[in-house]
């Protein structure tokens, strides 16, 4: 049996519905859903059943055609226990602080039969973290990680009915397996889809090429953004605006750029050397007209004094409060692409309180680069400062609401563990 024939993604969010889509009209794949039996899935589960297992991508922006359609789903799980049958591939389409809990729940023998697994959205370390303890089950499935989901795909009123708004420029992906086979088509898929696909030598690689860890935790997990998330001020902020419309002053600015040095100490014992903060920025992710940044400046960025990288960093982010491609209005009036909304926590049905998204997965993301620094004996400050802050205030919180139903996010995150594996494994590849 080939690669990528029978592919069983696990999750059942909107990212999982649309590489289903993906993967049936452009590689003719068998595809299987499973996810866990719990009430949020309910919805999901059911409404696939009512709809005779047919999920549909729509899409926000005609230029990406290629990422609009449907399809049926061959098999569908409700549970990963219930997980059977004969799979060559399975595609982790669920958090990345999940992955291995995930694995856990699948039978060990149908986990011995898997020759590859793909992390959709992983965190730096994930692969090492998957590969180690697949080994551990006597599995020696190749373990591909993508650098993060190629597209923003959001829920419509149908749990099988999504919407795709925009997609990535570019993709890394790395391997445990070295000339993978496998990687190829999953660069042809991306190609399909009009994504550029770069194969890097090592998953760490791949893994650090991920905007939101250099972005998110200095934005989202300051004093300012972290009492808006929490509830202290109750009136609307937004993410990417300057303070005090929202989170961004010239010290987070500081922190985002201290940050990154501080990464890219723990990245280069992965042998992963220091990259472009700006150029990666620019060019992979948002880009800004030449009147505000010149090529110059973007290219030499990481020969700058800190000052000046701080300077250019501040005139990134002023450069996009609004869209600086969109075509204005009558009035002049660009969109503005700054105002995101800061989520705050939230209660669910049963009245148990969650923490959003951003910052709950980029606190895992940093947790563990922490953890394995700690670990590699590197200081990291910035790091430091950033989780603390947000432990303070998830204790806080726990104190001011005691007695109200709280999820596992408001737990502190203890990856000591998990980094050692990690760390054995890097050097064990010395």
């Amino acid at each position: 049996m080939g690669i990528l024939q029978r592919v069983l993604i696990l999750g059942t969010g909107s990212a999982a519905v649309q590489i289903a889509v993906n993967l049936k009209s452009k590689l003719g794949c068998v595809v299987g859903i499973a996810g866990r039996a719990s009430a949020r899935s309910k919805k999901f589960f059911n409404e696939l059943d009512e709809n005779k297992n047919k999920v549909s991508v729509y899409i926000q922006n005609k230029k990406h055609v290629s990422m609009f359609g449907e399809c049926y789903i061959d098999n569908v799980f409700v549970g990963y226990h219930a997980v059977e049958g004969k799979w060559d591939t399975i595609i982790l389409s669920v958090t990345n602080d999940a992955y291995i809990s995930v694995i856990k729940q699948l039978d060990a023998e149908f986990i011995k039969q898997l020759q590859c697994v793909v992390l959709v959205s992983p965190a730096i370390g994930s692969n090492s973290l998957v590969s180690g303890f697949l080994k551990s089950l006597g599995c020696s499935a190749e373990v591909i990680s993508f650098s993060t989901y190629y597209a923003a795909t959001k829920g419509q009123n149908s749990a099988v009915e999504v919407l795709t708004k925009g997609v990535k420029k570019k993709i890394y992906i790395g391997s445990t397996s070295k000339d993978s086979a496998t990687c190829g088509q999953l660069s042809y898929l991306l190609c399909q889809l009009g994504i550029a696909a770069e194969l890097m030598i090592s998953p760490y690689e791949a893994e650090s090429r991920n905007i939101s860890i250099y972005v998110h935790p200095p934005i989202f997990m300051n004093e300012f953004a972290l009492d808006i998330i929490f509830g202290e001020d109750k009136t609307v902020k937004y993410a990417y605006k300057f303070y005090p419309e929202g989170p961004i002053t010239q010290y987070v600015i500081h922190d985002l750029l201290e940050q990154w040095k501080e990464i890219s100490e723990i990245l280069n014992c992965f042998n992963v050397e220091r990259f472009n903060l700006l150029k990666f920025m620019n060019d992979d992710n948002y880009p800004v007209r030449p009147q505000s940044l010149s090529r110059d400046d973007i290219e030499n960025f990481t020969s700058f004094d800190a000052i000046k990288q701080e300077y250019l960093l501040y005139i990134r982010y002023t450069s996009l409060l609004i869209d600086p491609f969109s075509i204005p209005d009558m009035k002049g009036r660009y969109f503005d692409f700054s105002a995101v909304p800061i989520q705050r926590v939230y209660q669910d049905k049963k009245g148990c309180w969650h923490v959003p998204r951003m910052p709950k997965e980029d606190y895992y993301r940093l947790k563990i680069l922490q953890s394995i620094a700690c670990n590699l004996s590197l200081s990291t400050p910035t790091i430091d400062k950033i989780i603390n802050n947000y432990e303070r205030k998830l204790q806080q919180f726990v104190q001011q609401n005691k007695g109200d139903l709280l999820s596992d996010d408001f737990v502190p995150m203890s990856l000591d563990e998990e980094a050692a594996i990690i760390c054995n494994k890097i050097r064990g590849e010395r």
